[in-house]
């Protein structure tokens, strides 16, 4: 008798994804107080350095600092966040001020989206540099209390912030987004879309935020529905991807489309079809007639679409 989990694809899809390669030990439920403190005083410790929403990088992609030299660019301990550990020792993170290494010999600043793209960083890092990123940007932006405007403290690693006058908790957040590839009743068709801020000529799935209080499953069916006029029944999960920015989750389906005409929203949408299979796969290849393309392979909308063209589903 077959297992529920023998279907299943291996390597799973989310592991091709960029940003999916983190390996770092986030030991949860073991962080207090003073695991930051000891973390730092660890001779084996490094550090990922933001200076704004850049990753400050040493020479071939080397983004890891010493302790000191974090401390050296202005990184404070009191705001630096424990991502946790890995064999070598522990991983943390910090914001360094805006000028901080500006003029330093052999030392670059970059994008995580850049990096992800140029696909020259290790996935390992890739994947850390996605934790930390979204967690000192949490903190930057969230340092005063929701509930009654103090100035909040960090606590747990980073992975909390206390209010001392009224006693809130406050957690970093990740905002669930869902993005489809809506499948033609036919089956040899997919729904592509372009936004007036897209490359030219390229086409992607349909995407959204989900709602409080809404399935996975009805934000598929309510934003395809809303962007395109297109009713969709089935919903079926195929991958996930971490998408620092700032901190969200692409959560990657596909949906079973119920009718064919479509009614683009003029005001999310420039352009939206069907396409068929051979100039789908034509656009992932690069040799589309009309000059046509798809996302790039660091995005996980490149991954629904290929596997779909591919018939790997």
């Amino acid at each position: 008798m077959a297992g529920i989990f023998d279907s299943l694809a291996e390597p799973e899809p989310s592991a091709a994804t960029a940003f999916a390669g983190n390996t770092i030990d986030r030991r949860s439920e073991q962080r207090t107080d003073a695991s930051t403190p000891a973390a730092i005083a660890d001779p084996a410790a490094r550090y990922y350095l933001f200076r704004g929403d850049k990753a400050l990088l040493r020479a071939e992609d080397d983004p890891l600092f010493t302790a000191a030299e974090a401390a050296a660019f202005g990184a404070a301990e009191d705001a630096t966040v424990l991502l946790g550990w890995i064999p070598e020792g522990p991983r943390l993170a910090a914001a360094i001020p805006e000028t901080a290494a500006e003029d330093a010999a052999g030392l670059a600043v970059s994008d995580l989206r850049s990096l992800a793209i140029a696909g020259t960083m290790p996935a390992g890092h890739l994947g850390a540099l996605a934790q930390a990123r979204s967690l000192v940007g949490w903190h930057q932006r969230h340092r005063f209390c929701a509930v009654c405007g103090t100035e909040t403290k960090m606590a747990a690693g980073g992975y909390r912030r206390e209010c001392p006058a009224c006693g809130a908790e406050h957690f970093p957040r990740t905002d669930p987004v869902v993005i489809m590839l809506a499948v033609h009743p036919g089956g040899d068709e997919v729904l592509l879309a372009r936004q007036k801020h897209f490359a030219p000529g390229m086409y992607s799935c349909l995407a959204g935020f989900l709602e409080p209080g809404e399935t996975m499953e009805a934000a598929v069916r309510r934003e395809t529905l809303e962007e395109s006029a297109i009713a969709i029944g089935r919903v079926r999960y195929h991958a996930s991807q971490p998408w620092p920015f700032p901190s969200s989750l692409m959560i990657g389906c596909y949906a079973e489309a119920l009718s064919t005409e479509i009614r683009r929203d003029e005001t999310e949408l420039e352009a939206c079809r069907w396409f068929p299979r051979d100039e789908v796969v034509a656009m992932l290849a690069g040799t589309h007639g009309d000059q046509l393309k798809a996302p790039m392979p660091m995005a996980i909308a490149h991954h629904l679409i290929r596997a779909w063209a591919e018939r790997r589903l």
